[in-house]
């Protein structure tokens, strides 16, 4: 498992990263590309709460009832889990939506009595509702620029859903990157844009991938992942100005 480390004073302005990023050249326009498309985590996520928690319900509904553990002991300890878990998810919502620290932490640490994400996790580990707070936790760090945190909570987030999973995976590349661990931010690209195929997340992932391996000198592979866009992803964002990238890859491989 990959390792990371804690960068020394406090976080930059993104006034100030932008002007530090941009004296480094090469470095810069990795970092540029890759900004422009990390918010794309953030906005499927606000948009699809719905879909994370009928998934997480109808998990749960699947799992409980099949022994008696589950019926007298899982199952009211699912129930209560998804009910302390609605005020956390609502400051969650909003967090997103507002782009607000403040509810973000509100969503991590609960309020007026109510369990945050870290609480639900913690105490409703081996659960659903427990996993997926990992999911909550991880990506509200993300968020938050606390990026070690993002990585330990999203880390502890299992799933195979076609989505969550490689959103997940992606979200700790995304950590990795500005850590400035690019080795490790594109080993879990990579994981991300393997896990699952679908139209959303694969494309998004091999481009991240890709621009992060025409830096880290892995031309020939991101020569791979843009072709795989062009021709399995025509109609994905990626695949916009994918011709571009890939004359880069096909130059810096001769």
């Amino acid at each position: 498992m990959a390792t990371y480390k804690k960068r020394g004073g406090k976080p930059k302005t993104k006034v100030e990263k932008q002007q530090s990023i941009e004296e480094g050249s090469t470095t810069a326009e990795v970092f540029n590309t890759l900004d422009e498309n990390v918010s794309k985590t953030e906005q499927w996520v606000a948009a699809n709460q719905k879909y994370i928690f009928i998934i997480v319900g109808l998990a749960a509904v699947l799992v409980l009832g099949f022994l008696g553990f589950d019926k007298y002991v899982q199952q009211p300890k699912e129930s209560q889990a998804m009910n302390d878990m609605y005020s956390a998810q609502k400051y969650f919502d909003e967090a997103v939506a507002t782009a607000q620290d403040s509810l973000f932490t509100l969503s991590l640490n609960g309020a007026d009595g109510k369990y945050g994400m870290l609480d639900i996790a913690d105490t409703y580990s081996g659960t659903n509702a427990g996993n997926l707070a990992n999911y909550y936790a991880g990506m509200a760090y993300l968020n938050m620029k606390d990026y070690v945190n993002a990585i330990e909570y999203l880390n502890a987030f299992e799933s195979t859903d076609d989505v969550l999973g490689p959103i997940a995976k992606g979200g700790i590349g995304d950590a990795f990157v500005q850590l400035e661990q690019l080795e490790d931010a594109y080993d879990y690209y990579v994981q991300a844009a393997n896990t699952k195929t679908n139209n959303y997340t694969t494309p998004m992932y091999l481009y991240k991938a890709g621009v992060l391996g025409l830096k880290l000198d892995k031309n020939s592979k991101a020569l791979e992942y843009f072709k795989t866009i062009k021709a399995d992803f025509p109609e994905s964002t990626e695949a916009k100005d994918i011709d571009v990238f890939i004359g880069k890859a096909q130059a810096a491989s001769n």
